[in-house]
């Protein structure tokens, strides 16, 4: 991407690079410098080189060391606000030239789980070839938490989200509504069709090492609000990790309801009673980009597959 000046005196002006500003914002986002290099899909010393030039041409200091952590500095905290209105500005001013020109055309980043078969993700990326071929997708599968980050920053344009809608500055479609339940080792099954919320918490669990994950909230609401602590045995950052573990009789874990119903049919899982839930999952955008051409293109094309599509006001967050 291009970069945006502003004028300092005659003789020169302030440049930030646009992808440089990506990267200050998905480092400020992390906290971390390697796990941000990690979402943008670039490398350690160039996430480095990103924040080092901005701050020089700023000539401001933007981060302070935590421990193990990168902290904004409070000249860093107000620029961040600036930087994401800045980045979804540059994304919508991008596709409204395209638009100029007569045809949609760019590239769509799409954010979604690592289970996407119940959002039918498929079936709306080839609506939207279909209708727009010069529009290109690049999907990315990471939890909600993820990618609400990455909408936040601008490196996601529209996301596929799993729970309640808490942020105010997006707009939210609910696509569908996926049940959840209580799954273990066939090999404990009386024990598991059996058991107290207390007994259930003091079996073997394999649980999500990401706090802020959909499958983290619920669990906590389970469990937590019971004043009872899991007894978690391993931890996982794909829900499809968890599953394999589950299987080798590793421990108990909260599961989509389709895949317990095929383990239940395989014989390979028992399920508790006690728990049966749904969860919606949304799709999801900055709400100032609700104008822009590709976004209208992506829900279109959503519209087709999931007809009635409506827009879903955000929550109060807790």
């Amino acid at each position: 991407m291009g970069s945006v000046a502003e004028p300092e005196n005659q003789e020169g002006a302030i440049q930030i690079d646009l992808v440089q500003l990506r990267t200050f914002a998905a480092v400020a986002e992390e906290q971390h410098l390697t796990r941000a290099a990690e979402r943008l899909h670039i490398s350690l010393s160039a996430a480095s080189a990103h924040v080092r030039a901005v701050e020089e041409r700023l000539d401001t200091k933007l981060f302070v060391r935590a421990n193990r952590s990168l902290e904004l500095t409070r000249a860093g905290q107000l620029l961040l606000a600036k930087a994401k209105i800045l980045l979804n500005e540059a994304a919508l001013f991008t596709s409204f030239a395209r638009e100029i020109r007569g045809k949609i055309e760019g590239h769509l980043v799409v954010g979604l789980s690592s289970d996407p078969t119940s959002s039918r993700i498929g079936e709306v990326i080839r609506a939207l070839r279909n209708e727009h071929p010069l529009i290109t997708a690049e999907l990315r599968a990471r939890p909600s938490s993820g990618t609400r980050q990455g909408l936040k920053t601008g490196e996601v344009d529209i996301g596929l989200v799993l729970g309640q809608p808490i942020d105010a500055g997006f707009a939210y479609y609910e696509l569908t509504q996926i049940g959840f339940r209580i799954a273990g080792p066939a090999e404990w099954k009386e024990q598991i069709e059996s058991a107290s919320w207390a007994e259930l918490a003091r079996l073997p669990w394999l649980t999500p090492n990401d706090h802020s994950m959909a499958y983290s909230v619920m669990l906590r609401q389970l469990f937590d609000e019971r004043g009872l602590e899991l007894n978690s045995v391993a931890r996982f950052d794909n829900a499809a990790v968890g599953r394999v573990l589950l299987e080798a009789g590793v421990g108990m874990m909260l599961m989509r309801e389709e895949h317990v119903n095929q383990g239940l049919q395989q014989g390979i899982m028992a399920v508790s009673p006690l728990m049966h839930t749904r969860v919606p999952i949304f799709m999801a955008h900055v709400a100032g980009r609700r104008n822009d051409p590709l976004i209208r293109a992506f829900l279109d094309a959503a519209g087709e597959v999931w007809p009635g599509l409506s827009p879903t006001l955000a929550l109060p967050e807790l």
